[in-house]
């Protein structure tokens, strides 16, 4: 059995429905009923059309291989995963909806027989209008999942039905929450907030079947410091007056609060003043925020639980995750090539962490020599699509591109994230700069770096590097930003903190001060001189936590010990600065 955490075990221990905080933060209602909790499960052949007899009961929102959905079960790519419960609602004149956080992969959804939706996509919510299927009392919901997982050419990060070294154990079916919510026949189906930094004003959109006269409400520490209503497109703007001008921060995360009224529809959100861009500093360009030269030091971020995988155990180890990097010295997470509960970024915008977001992107088979043994000699490759990528089919692309779109719709909101990641180290990677202008035109408030650490193609913001195995040593191009996305990667393992048998990290050390001794120097020696040598604009140090067969992180996977020495971490951020 894999290795609990602290917040597993109480979640383990009690039956009571885990995951009851509202998991949609940017955009909140009061009508609301979660539907985490024990549901029935069973698993078919892939080609089967109803639910069979139920073998036992699953916990949601976690999904069936990890031990907090007390069944700890791969499934195959050839099988289908059901779930069933039933559900009752008192909400009346109102339309309900039936939200889902995330399924992997592949979702059909019936309530009372019908079906009400269907997606494809393991990382993004959708959600179903189901008012008309609905009848009093009792209601039956059923969800049909499959997942081929790496079978086929889908995005999956760094999911694999055979697990090791860099790869971990797949995901499937149902991994974040589930939930009805109660709304007008004319509702917000989604807003956008966009801070204008320098004009001193937030450019909002609603989308609604009307959104005409929707009314928008801003306020500071509680008071209101702006209204506007918005015309016949949805769209306003609201200016914040110069006496309540607080900019957001890492170190000041200053949160305006946002009310907005359509009918007899009401959500709350909220938005941070700031600014992500470069700007020339000392004959370089660098990383900026809110206009100034800003150092993003930084820690790779799988996501990954001992006992939950995708999902964390609670809302509350989320918030430790965050916290510790801080208490570290860090102030950014990149995301690695998975996207987050909605939660986990407002935690990381009102605590101060700045988020660079990978897509999930991956490939329909690893290519060694592309991806590992040529970018270690210094050979980059032009990315056209192709097999030697691992994107030959058009099909995968395609998903990728709407993925991609629905990614940045989904988090555009996010205070804290700073830049977009499209690629990472040539897996899947195809058509890098065409890519990176579509991210600009959907998102063009936010830096890309379009193929992090190998087969640079010349564009996007940043050049970016990997360095593992030798010494970091790196060289300005004079145009974009230097960024080290990933290094280090030195490994401690820590006898009953594991979950394999098997060890895996860039350079092991037995004993935890050589181990720190050694993080410390490359700090000092290696990174710390490129500042000022080259203008080295931010580092991104592999990683948060061990992951499986990975014992490369700062902290164990059941983040029961921190193995750095938080003060000596914390003063070897402090030197990295412009």
């Amino acid at each position: 059995m894999a290795e609990m955490t602290r917040w597993g075990e109480n979640v383990y221990r009690d039956e009571a429905p885990a995951w009851q905080e509202y998991p949609r933060p940017q955009m909140q209602r009061e009508d609301w009923q979660c539907l985490n909790g024990m549901w029935d499960y069973a698993v078919s052949g892939r080609e089967t059309e109803t639910m069979p007899e139920a073998e036992g009961k699953i916990r949601v929102p976690f999904c069936i291989e990890s031990v907090l959905s007390g069944v700890e079960r791969p499934l195959q790519p050839e099988e289908k995963l059901w779930y069933r419960r039933t559900f009752s609602q008192e909400w009346e004149g109102s339309r309900i909806l039936l939200h889902f956080g995330a399924v992997d992969w592949q979702a059909r959804v019936f309530v009372n027989g019908t079906k009400v939706t269907e997606h494809c996509g393991g990382y993004t919510p959708f959600s179903a209008d189901i008012t008309d299927t609905l009848q009093p009392g009792d209601n039956e919901l059923v969800v049909a999942v499959t997942d081929p997982t790496d079978a086929k050419g889908q995005p999956r990060g760094k999911q694999s039905l055979d697990p090791q070294v860099i790869f971990y154990t797949a995901v499937s079916g149902i991994w974040q929450t589930v939930w009805l919510e109660s709304v007008p026949e004319n509702y917000i189906k989604n807003i956008r907030l966009t801070p204008d930094f320098d004009e001193k004003c937030l450019l909002w959109h609603i989308d609604a079947d009307a959104p005409a006269g929707a009314h928008v409400t801003v306020r500071a520490a509680g008071e209101v410091i702006a209204a506007g209503r918005a015309d016949e497109n949805g769209d306003g703007v609201s200016v914040v007056p110069a006496e309540c001008f607080h900019p957001w921060l890492p170190e000041d995360p200053y949160l305006y609060d946002v009310e907005i009224t359509l009918g007899d529809d009401r959500v709350t959100s909220y938005f941070g003043m700031r600014k992500f861009s470069t700007v020339e500093h000392k004959g370089r360009r660098v990383l900026a925020l809110n206009n100034e030269p800003y150092f993003q030091t930084g820690l790779l971020d799988q996501g990954y639980w001992s006992d939950g995988l995708y999902t964390p155990p609670s809302d509350v180890a989320m918030i430790y995750d965050i916290e510790t990097a801080k208490r570290m010295g860090f102030n950014m997470l990149r995301k690695h090539i998975k996207i987050e509960p909605l939660r986990w970024y407002y935690h990381c915008d009102r605590l101060g962490m700045l988020v660079w977001q990978d897509m999930v992107s991956c490939f329909e088979r690893f290519h060694p020599l592309t991806m590992q043994v040529l970018p270690f000699a210094g050979i980059r490759l032009k990315d056209a699509p192709s097999a030697k990528f691992g994107r030959a089919g058009q099909a995968g692309r395609g998903q990728y591109e709407a993925d991609l779109a629905a990614t940045v719709e989904l988090l555009r909101n996010c205070v804290s994230l700073a830049l977009w990641v499209p690629f990472n180290e040539g897996w899947g990677q195809f058509d890098a700069l065409r890519i990176t202008e579509k991210l600009r035109a959907l998102d063009p408030t936010r830096p890309v770096d379009h193929a992090s650490g190998w087969h640079d193609q010349g564009g996007g913001d940043l050049r970016s590097y990997h360095i593992y195995y030798r010494p970091v040593r790196l060289k300005n191009d004079g145009r974009r930003v230097l960024a080290l996305t990933e290094f280090g990667g030195y490994s401690l393992p820590l006898p009953g903190h594991y979950t394999t048998d098997r060890r895996f990290g860039y350079r092991t050390y037995k004993s935890a001060d050589a181990w720190m001794d050694a993080l410390e120097r490359l700090y000092t020696c290696e990174v710390l001189p490129q500042i000022a040598a080259q203008g080295l604009s931010a580092a991104v140090y592999t990683q948060l936590s061990d992951v499986e067969d990975e014992v490369n992180g700062l902290l164990t996977f059941d983040r029961r010990v921190c193995k750095a020495d938080a003060a000596r971490m914390l003063e070897i951020n402090r030197k990295l600065r412009f």
